[in-house]
């Protein structure tokens, strides 16, 4: 800005002269001080505070500058410094107070409309904002015309990702990265995922073409150039399931350290989604980037709401009991209407064991947002159906006027009713759901299929007068389905008879319902389970003796069984020989034999008393062949098996019971 010059003394002249030149080589801090030494001089200069108010703004001081606008309001005309004020506060993230200072304005220049597009994109207003940047596009030729259409773009963009709106074909051109990247992002909006990355592949090549013709620039600063591109691509990756791909392309972003706060806390906040409830504490770390200075500023009402969903998440995840029912709290009231803040507090409740308060939060949300409720009755039913109530999940899924008549719906409230065995209600859906398709949507193939669902239902539990309607609705459909008709001939002939023979009339001649089938090549197919075997051919020397007698079958002889070892046969055999032993009436039980004094009482395999006796090397003369009446020298000779001792349990220990192993039943060694 040239500033007009004021009269005054001659030091006064070359302090002007001082700040054209330093205005001229962009040197506002040596112009700031020449500024403020003219101030000095000629305290109440419009044309020196308003030099004052650019110098600051140039340096970044945009608090002070809005200082000294507000502190010479009387001096300083508004329409001059209307732009600089709005500015400022728009800098200080002030975006009302900027939005009303523009509005206020008697006449709108093009670089206030160029502000006023800004303001209303911050705001979110995006249908306003197109229309001010087709009308700075259509009145205006300079060299901004680029910018304005990138602006132009990112506003379509925004319409297409966070309203769901079908962009517009403007016409835009992808001369640019940036048009490009824009354009990918409209892509994303619309759900064209492959078209998407194609279009951010493409956008990189011109990244990297425009910023290689530039020598000063270095790889690095490349790479933190192309970081928004491919956070990007990675966000489509996570949408098609690739998530270690998408992961690798994050962590490669997030190693880059881009200056971008925004874009950091998008891709830290895409980490923790696919960590989900692993890897807690890389997310715990990777939150802390999302709540980085700025951050609420360059994003989204749509992304910051998302960031604060998965905080409260992940203190879940954390079991930060308390923080989580804060957040969660604290969402609650800043979106009422929102279905998800009140989820996370049933989830966290339901993690306590708390389910009846779990349901009655449920509900309570369900009366006051009906316009939320069908999701709400959605996860109140799969409550009830994990604490093992089906019947109330049944009444909760009927009561979804939005749901209750989808195949889907009527399918599940079937077979949860089957499987309480009230086959009554399960007809009732059927039939509701029949009266609203014959009403709605007549012969359609819903419908239909719905009505052949339900007689099929009805048959199957018996129910054949119920289904008798239905079979003759879809026997009017089509008079040449033969299963239908026998289905429904089966059914009147437990009503009415006359009725079923008059309808046995429809069905086709055993002529024409014949068929030309080769008996034996499909009993020889793969598929054939039993295979009849064919006679072998009697040639030579196998032809019959005597013509009359034919082709005799030889009858199998059965082997006689063999009998076991040590068999009468003339015995009479046991008749109890079939039952366990212990089970016979002539078991007594084992015989216990008395233990013998000398065994056992020593270590293994020693006598005690009757060593003596037993050493024959003390005896005089080797004793007789057999014993002598009276004597005891049998009972006292040692056992040749003698049975070793029992182990002992262990001691019981306070270390966790192991699995205690089976005994064995039979004689067994150490």
């Amino acid at each position: 800005m040239l500033p007009k010059m004021a009269s005054g003394t001659g030091t006064v002249a070359s302090l002007w002269t001082e700040v054209n030149r330093c205005g001229q080589s962009g040197d506002f801090t040596r112009a700031l001080k020449a500024v403020n030494k003219i101030l000095n001089e000629v305290k109440d200069d419009v044309t020196a505070l308003h030099c004052k108010i650019v110098c600051l703004i140039q340096n970044g001081g945009f608090k002070e500058a809005l200082n000294v606008i507000n502190t010479h309001t009387k001096t300083l005309p508004s329409d001059a410094i209307v732009f600089e004020k709005a500015y400022c506060e728009y800098r200080l993230n002030r975006v009302e107070s900027a939005l009303k200072t523009i509005e206020s304005a008697a006449e709108q220049s093009n670089k206030l409309k160029e502000l006023y597009g800004q303001v209303l994109y911050r705001l979110e207003r995006y249908d306003e904002c197109q229309e001010v940047y087709n009308d700075l596009i259509r009145n205006s030729v300079d060299e901004y015309e680029e910018e304005r259409k990138t602006n132009l773009s990112a506003v379509v963009a925004a319409q297409s990702t966070w309203e769901k709106v079908a962009p517009e074909d403007l016409g835009l051109p992808e001369s640019t990265y940036e048009l490009c990247y824009n354009a990918a992002c409209t892509l994303i909006g619309q759900g064209q995922l492959t078209e998407a990355i194609n279009k951010l592949r493409q956008a990189e090549d011109l990244c990297r073409g425009s910023l290689a013709e530039d020598s000063d620039v270095t790889e690095e600063e490349i790479e933190s150039e192309l970081a928004i591109i491919h956070s990007q691509m990675a966000y489509i990756m996570q949408l098609q399931g690739r998530t270690e791909d998408a992961l690798q392309l994050y962590n490669q972003v997030i190693k880059l350290k881009p200056s971008d706060v925004g874009l950091l806390a998008v891709t830290a906040n895409n980490i923790i989604t696919i960590n989900k409830d692993q890897n807690v504490f890389d997310s715990k770390k990777k939150v802390k980037l999302t709540n980085a200075d700025g951050v609420e500023y360059k994003l989204a009402r749509k992304q910051l709401q998302a960031i604060d969903f998965n905080k409260a998440l992940l203190a879940m995840y954390t079991n930060q009991a308390d923080q989580c029912r804060k957040l969660s709290s604290s969402l609650q009231s800043q979106n009422p209407g929102h279905p998800r803040p009140v989820l996370i507090q049933v989830a966290q409740l339901c993690r306590e064991k708390q389910h009846s308060k779990a349901t009655e939060m449920l509900q309570r949300f369900s009366d006051q947002h009906p316009e939320s409720a069908s999701g709400i009755k959605l996860t109140m039913a799969q409550l009830f159906l994990t604490q093992g109530h089906v019947t109330k999940a049944c009444d909760i899924l009927r009561s979804i006027e939005e749901f209750k008549h989808k195949p889907g719906m009527v399918s599940a409230l079937v077979t949860m009713y089957s499987h309480e065995e009230d086959i009554d209600s399960a007809i009732d859906v059927f039939s509701q759901s029949i009266q609203y398709y014959q009403s709605e949507q007549p012969g359609q193939a819903s419908h239909l299929s719905l009505v052949r669902e339900a007689a099929n239902f009805k048959l199957k539990y018996g129910r054949k007068k119920e289904a008798i309607s239905d079979l003759e609705q879809l026997w009017k459909q089509n008079t040449n389905d033969v299963h239908t008709l026998a289905q429904l001939i089966s059914a009147y002939s437990l009503v009415d008879q006359e009725k079923a023979k008059s309808l046995s009339k429809h069905l086709p001649s055993p002529d024409t319902m014949s068929f030309n089938v080769d008996v034996d090549a499909l009993e020889n197919s793969h598929g054939a389970t039993y295979v009849r075997k064919k006679a072998a051919k009697v040639v030579g020397e196998n032809l019959p003796k005597e013509q009359g007698q034919g082709d005799l079958k030889k009858k199998s002889k059965k082997k006689k069984g063999k009998l076991p070892k040590n068999c009468d046969p003339k015995a009479t055999p046991d008749p109890e020989r079939w039952l366990p032993m212990r089970e016979r009436s002539y078991y007594r039980g084992r015989k216990k034999g008395k233990k013998k004094e000398q065994v056992g009482k020593g270590t293994q395999g020693a006598t005690s008393g009757a060593s003596a006796e037993l050493d024959a090397s003390k005896t005089a003369s080797s004793p007789p062949t057999s014993p002598r009446p009276g004597s005891s020298s049998a009972a006292s000779a040692p056992a040749s098996n003698m049975v070793p001792p029992r182990q002992q349990k262990p001691a019981p220990s306070t270390r966790k019971k192991q699995p205690q192993k089976k005994k064995k039943s039979g004689k067994g060694g150490w």
